[in-house]
């Protein structure tokens, strides 16, 4: 069984909240109540109208649990309050235990949904063994989280940088190791670079935010970064931290610290503009979600299997490419049928319009397009 350590779990209480709220009303409720569970405030302001309640032949109850990606927590905990508003008698468990974590509790049946920062791989599925799935299954995995990789640093009285592929990938593979080094100055005229050691922060972690940091690396700047695309750090060098958390705290605790996160942890560390094509081009949702739209998916997948291929190396205006695509995946065809109602209901919230604009409220991340909302669906449809 996966850690329970840090695992996140909302109940709205007993009378739960109105079932019909305009949607701008739903999703301005529904980041309140993510905002207090993330600050563990108790306050009673804002309380909900107790005078109606959820539809009791409609809503679903019971314990829905899933692991992984800790690049969704904020996410998920969003859309676990969403979900509770028309579900009061149904609880989400997600432990943010990392991606690995996650994919390989899923395989292992400990749990009913993964949240992973990359999908299952064609190699990976084919040898089965999916837990919590009906033998002849196959799995749903819907890229229902699109963010921005941030490139965040600690150095006293800069607040930005640019770098193009090349300058990054040296810095993490260690070959470019002081921050006024001429290839920085040289992209960053007016900055204050000071003599001082550039110290690299990475995962310790198997962690699919190394994956996507690591592909956009291989991709656009292979004769510097040798190590391939991988989810397991391969630098003996810099310091290690336990999840995108721990990554943080540890550029935050440093002096001429750098590291990669999930963007809506980067807070007020500062970060990375990253060369694309002629530009340097600063994290954004929307930035982010211009590269998914113009990725395609992956050949030789199955219908409920929405892997996106994304592109790095493009140079398009205004795209960032150090991007993740985080995916919630469950069975086609569960082996418990009573698990299968909560896993679609939930997923089901999760890429809704409402759903992603509550998400993007509270964690910073890109809304999936229409299209790919509709193919969503159609693989949500597949549960059963």
């Amino acid at each position: 069984m996966p850690s329970t350590k840090g695992a996140i779990t909302l109940t709205l209480i007993s009378n739960g909240f109105p079932v019909n709220f305009s949607r701008i009303t739903r999703v301005a409720a529904i980041g309140a109540v993510a905002a207090l569970a993330l600050t563990a405030c108790a306050a009673n302001e804002g309380a909900p109208d107790t005078s109606k309640t959820p539809d009791a032949s409609t809503s679903l109850s019971g314990t829905l649990v899933g692991a992984g990606a800790s690049s969704q927590q904020v996410a998920v905990q969003t859309w676990t309050a969403g979900f509770q508003i028309g579900n009061p008698d149904a609880t989400v468990d997600y432990d943010p235990a990392g991606s690995g974590t996650g994919r390989e509790s899923f395989q292992q049946g400990a749990i009913s949904f993964a949240g992973s920062d990359r999908a299952f791989k064609l190699d990976e599925i084919t040898a089965g063994g999916f837990g919590a799935c009906d033998a002849n299954s196959g799995i749903i995995e819907l890229p229902a989280y699109i963010s921005p990789i941030a490139i965040v640093f600690n150095v006293d009285g800069v607040e930005s940088l640019n770098m193009d592929a090349a300058t990054i990938a040296g810095i993490f593979a260690g070959t470019i190791t002081n921050w006024n080094d001429p290839v920085i100055a040289a992209a960053n005229p007016d900055a204050k670079l000071p003599d001082l050691a550039i110290s690299p922060v990475h995962r310790s972690d198997k962690s699919g935010t190394t994956g996507n940091f690591t592909d956009y690396l291989a991709a656009a700047a292979p004769s510097v970064w040798s190590f391939g695309s991988v989810e397991e750090w391969p630098v003996q060098s810099g310091e290690a931290a336990q999840g995108t958390s721990g990554v943080v705290a540890a550029v935050k605790g440093g002096q001429g610290t750098i590291g990669y996160a999930d963007a809506s942890q980067a807070g007020t560390l500062g970060t990375v503009a990253v060369g694309v094509g002629a530009e340097f081009v600063p994290y954004s949702p929307e930035a982010a979600a211009a590269v998914v739209d113009a990725s395609p998916l992956e050949a030789d997948r199955t219908a409920g299997d929405l892997a996106i291929k994304i592109d790095r190396t493009t140079e398009a205006a205004g795209v960032y490419p150090i991007i993740l695509v985080s995916y919630l995946i469950g069975c086609e065809t569960y082996a418990d049928a009573k698990i299968a109602p909560l896993v679609k209901g939930f997923f089901e919230y999760a890429i809704s319009a409402e759903g992603q604009d509550a998400a993007a409220a509270s964690a910073g991340s890109a809304p999936i397009s229409s299209k790919l909302r509709e193919q969503a669906s159609a693989a949500i449809a597949l549960i059963k």
